[in-house]
């Protein structure tokens, strides 16, 4: 019987001839984004620099668009003058305040047409006929009812709050898959419990969703209430600012408006970092 060489051998000469494989990219990120901090810090400065050329260029006039560094000379002597805090701390009360009171009122109908049928359904009924109303034409009405003073321009924007966080509350508590409620009744779990450790957090994406359209909700509805009856917050000191042609500040004014935003912003993206870390 003849024998093969070591060298000549079946296994070998397969081995010599079989491809070698190239790794596969992985590709099954799911689409995750991951957000790069230059990008909108580039644009930032494009645009500043951009609109600061415009001003020191003379292409613009200064009374219609003021340049970026006028409005920070505006904006560092309002500071300074302790005017500019006073508007701030005015508009932040109101704002505080109108947003929990709507908030808190706006989870606990959305939480109960979640999970009864009664609630769900004459809630649906007035949140429908109501939800499309401008709530700052209510103003005047509820100045009528409670008086010029603050109460009316806090439950304008709690009336505002209410049913944006109304209807993201419900639509998150109804779209909890019911096979997870399904199981924690097969184990006897109490109702309370039931609430607590699986509707709640399965629906708190949308909940949270709900407190960013909220809080924009009751930024713009503090500015249009000041503008109209107060003396004293943001709205107040844009509408004075305009009157008088002092663009100037009335930018400074826009600039906090749009700090506040962010700030509010940046607030209901850690809730979300810490609440939703499970995702």
């Amino acid at each position: 019987m003849s024998e093969w060489p070591m060298s000549e051998s079946p296994m070998s000469e397969s081995r010599i001839s079989q491809p070698r494989l190239a790794p596969v990219r992985f590709r099954g990120r799911g689409f995750v984004v991951t957000p790069r901090w230059y990008g909108g810090l580039a644009a930032f400065f494009i645009i500043i620099a951009l609109w600061q050329a415009a001003g020191s260029l003379g292409w613009v006039s200064p009374l219609f668009l003021p340049s970026p560094l006028a409005i920070l000379q505006a904006l560092i002597a309002l500071t300074a003058s302790g005017e500019l805090g006073q508007h701030i701390a005015a508009s932040a009360m109101r704002i505080g305040v109108g947003w929990a009171l709507g908030t808190s009122a706006g989870l606990a109908l959305g939480l109960s047409m979640g999970l009864w049928g009664l609630a769900r359904s004459i809630g649906i009924s007035v949140v429908s006929a109501l939800f499309p109303i401008p709530k700052i034409a209510l103003l005047p009405l509820l100045i009528l009812w409670l008086g010029i003073g603050e109460p009316s321009k806090i439950a304008t924007i709690a009336l505002g709050v209410f049913f944006p966080t109304t209807i993201a509350t419900y639509s998150g508590v109804d779209a909890v898959p019911r096979t997870l409620i399904r199981m924690a009744q097969s184990f006897d779990l109490p109702f309370s419990a039931i609430v607590r450790k699986i509707v709640v957090p399965a629906a708190l994406p949308s909940i949270l969703s709900g407190f960013r359209i909220s809080a924009s909700i009751a930024l713009l509805l503090v500015v249009s209430a000041e503008m109209i009856g107060a003396d004293r917050g943001i709205g107040a000191f844009v509408l004075q600012a305009g009157n008088l042609m002092q663009t100037d500040q009335l930018l400074a004014g826009v600039v906090v408006l749009s700090i506040f935003g962010l700030i509010v912003a940046r607030l209901i993206g850690f809730l979300e970092a810490r609440l939703l870390a499970w995702r």
